[in-house]
């Protein structure tokens, strides 16, 4: 069996790249959207990689420029919720954090501030605004945007909670706080109150934005949360039926990846295929300070992994997912971080929200997309490979794929028996040769009864092309 480090450094074009063992029994995925981001579909591959798609800049979307905003805010999290999007984030000033010789003429500083919740929204997630919502008092004024203070307003991260048990009262949820996690509720995501006074999570060290959701294939809330483990920045795994009472933490598992220190972690379940945990953490780098004359040790960018269940990450991209850029103010400590969330912002468009400039007064907020299912592809070059699927219960007559090809390229497939013969009318052959770019094409598959009963496996041949996802409905 090949490790991940022997296939890091494999140098040879086509070597065959095995995937873990096949599960003993066939996979049922009925209709769910399968991502190529790990191994959990492939059997096999020869001449195919896994290959990641880092995201694109939008530009500045938010500038943390009010007086109970400032040069440290920081911690965000971003969700859809009806017809519109909301954004939480901490706004925090702290003027001792940044070097008044490294201020361009016309940056004022904000004078120094607790740190509080603050609130955006926006109904495209493109264009973001922040109400006066007239609740919370900030230097004698109500006029603000800010939803809480005190008390986990360091790193207050709210979700919407989905669980269909869960009371109108208690429809928005969030866990903060720096030394110990504890849980608040809201009806309407913008006033907020404790659920109780005693923490729901101690084993950990929370400075960090910590994360929690409602796992509707579990039916149970997780928390993802920041701890040290033998001195390196990693995250734990908990999980709750009712929020407040949880299980011990359990360490994250990178396999036989380097440790390395993950500041935050921005772990999210996919919104189109919830059974793929998506994380985006930001890796510090401390011993690194390539900007003289800034306070604080340590360099920042973000990296992309996955999970299935919360536990045992897939490191198999060491590669940084979104790099500090030619910018000299994103090459200095704790920015370059990546709010929590994953919104659709356009047709075959997601988007990503990263924080900039931190210890500046420019800090903001910068849009990054991604294609739809885009974060990572099987990969095919122009010398072409093949990927065959584990086998599976085939429950539907079409074949929904997502890929792109140059204009050489093509994608083939055909299907093949438990044997791994092809199938009567499903040879290389007699399929058609796909090409284009298509978020979601759709293959017709005769409506054969047999393979809902009986296994196949689905093998794909790719010439300078990229395949993300594909489903079967």
């Amino acid at each position: 069996m090949m490790t991940r480090r022997t296939l890091l450094s494999a140098a040879l074009p086509l070597a065959v790249r095995i995937a873990p063992a096949a599960p003993a029994q066939p996979l049922r995925i009925g209709g769910q959207l399968q991502l190529f981001v790990d191994d959990f579909l492939i059997e096999s591959m020869q001449g195919v990689t896994l290959r990641m798609h880092p995201p694109v800049s939008a530009g500045k979307v938010l500038a943390f420029d009010q007086p109970w905003e400032g040069n440290v805010s920081l911690y965000g999290t971003v969700f859809p919720d009806g017809d519109k999007m909301r954004m939480y984030y901490r706004g925090w000033s702290l003027p001792e954090y940044a070097n008044a010789r490294l201020l361009r003429a016309d940056e004022v500083l904000h004078p120094k501030n607790a740190g509080q919740t603050c609130y955006a929204e926006s109904k495209d997630g493109i264009q973001w605004t922040k109400p006066t919502l007239n609740l919370l008092e900030f230097n004698g004024s109500k006029a603000n945007n800010i939803v809480w203070l005190g008390e986990g307003s360091h790193n207050f991260a709210p979700f919407l909670d989905t669980n269909p048990a869960a009371p109108p009262a208690e429809r928005y949820k969030a866990v903060g706080g720096d030394r110990r996690l504890f849980a608040w509720r809201s009806a309407d995501g913008l006033r907020w109150e404790l659920i109780r006074k005693e923490p729901i999570i101690t084993d950990g060290a929370f400075d960090s934005l910590n994360v929690a959701f409602f796992d509707p294939l579990r039916g149970r809330y997780v928390a993802i949360y920041r701890d040290f483990g033998q001195g390196i920045r990693t995250i734990k795994r908990a999980e709750s039926a009712d929020f407040l009472n949880w299980t011990k933490g359990e360490w994250a598992d990178y396999g036989d990846a380097p440790q390395e220190h993950f500041y935050t972690n921005a772990t999210t379940p996919y919104f189109r295929a919830p059974q793929i945990y998506l994380a985006f953490p930001k890796r510090f780098v401390y011993w690194r300070k390539p900007v003289p004359d800034v306070p604080g040790d340590g360099i920042s960018d973000t990296v992309f992994m996955t999970s299935r269940d919360g536990l045992h990450w897939d490191r198999r991209f060491l590669e940084a997912f979104i790099r500090p850029g030619r910018d000299p103010r994103n090459w200095v400590h704790r920015t370059n971080m990546v709010m929590t969330g994953i919104l659709p912002t356009g047709d075959g468009e997601l988007s990503l929200y990263v924080q900039r400039h931190y210890n500046f007064a420019s800090v903001h907020v910068e849009r990054m997309t991604v294609r739809t299912d885009g974060f990572a592809s099987a990969h095919g070059d122009y010398r072409g490979g093949e990927l065959i699927t584990r086998p599976f219960y085939c429950e539907g007559t079409n074949l929904l794929l997502n890929f792109a090809t140059s204009a050489w390229g093509s994608v083939r497939y055909e299907v093949l028996d438990e044997n791994r013969r092809p199938l009567p009318g499903y040879a290389l052959e007699q399929t058609p040769v796909l090409y284009g770019d298509f978020i979601e094409k759709s293959v017709r598959l005769l409506d054969r009864p047999r393979w809902a009963q009986h296994p196949v496996r689905l093998r794909f041949v790719l010439r300078d092309a990229d395949l993300f996802s594909l489903r079967i409905a």
